[in-house]
């Protein structure tokens, strides 16, 4: 019974600490990517195209929006990762430190917690001292501090994947202002920007496991209005010839 209990505990602590929280921070990631991509792009090229109709400068604009847009993604994630990996890290050594110096008081607060989430005070003080003989570090760092030892923040994989996913959506509004005729600029761009979000915000929820209405008026709302913005301010300033 004692080993059954104790499969439980560490397979609990994985599923819902390192699985989870390693999936949700890949979707915050990918997901504000690609919808700052799609949005801010949009918003540069449809803010162009109410000045210009020349597809050189919407070109230029959107291109320049993209790199400056995936590069600063990409810095800033690797930036709030790094610190987040660094307070890990810290707390891991933290961790060390206390098993080394007070043993004893670090397997009753590992037994403490253990009960709290559900266990006899016997099966937990059974299971906190087998998960301690197993691997101490590796107990603490799941059931006290959720974090996996082995599998830590990644900054550059974080900043790699805001960097794609910000390419990939900003690609979208800048290929749909500048193929299609004079004409179907706007409309194609406006659409296909608007459908994009629509998806991004259903697949996001989904993945979430949060309902996802919300999620798509939100996206769909928030592009819409930049858009509506940029081309009013595009229109106005080409308008006065600036």
């Amino acid at each position: 019974m004692t080993d059954t209990t104790d499969d439980r505990a560490g397979t609990h602590e994985e599923a819902h600490g390192g699985g989870l929280g390693a999936r949700l921070n890949w979707l915050r990631a990918g997901v504000l990517g690609a919808n700052d991509g799609v949005v801010s792009t949009a918003g540069i090229v449809v803010g162009v195209a109410g000045a210009t109709d020349e597809r050189a400068a919407l070109l230029t604009a959107g291109l320049a929006g993209l790199l400056a847009g995936s590069m600063s993604m990409a810095a800033g994630e690797y930036v709030s990762v790094s610190t987040q990996r660094d307070s890990e890290k810290a707390a891991l050594a933290q961790e060390t430190r206390e098993l080394r110096e007070q043993p004893e008081a670090e397997l009753a607060e590992l037994a403490a917690l253990l009960s709290a989430r559900g266990l006899s005070t016997e099966v937990a003080r059974e299971a906190a001292e087998q998960l301690t003989e197993r691997d101490a570090l590796r107990a603490h760092a799941r059931v006290e501090l959720n974090i996996d030892p082995d599998d830590l923040t990644d900054p550059w994989r974080a900043a790699g994947a805001s960097f794609v996913s910000f390419t990939l959506g900003a690609l979208l509004p800048l290929l749909a202002i500048v193929l299609p005729p004079a004409s179907w600029r706007l409309p194609v761009t406006v659409v296909s920007v608007l459908v994009a979000l629509a998806l991004t915000g259903w697949g996001s929820a989904r993945l979430g496991t949060a309902p996802p209405r919300p999620a798509v008026l939100r996206n769909v709302a928030g592009g819409a209005l930049a858009m509506a913005v940029t081309y009013g301010v595009g229109s106005l300033l080409g308008a006065a010839g600036v």
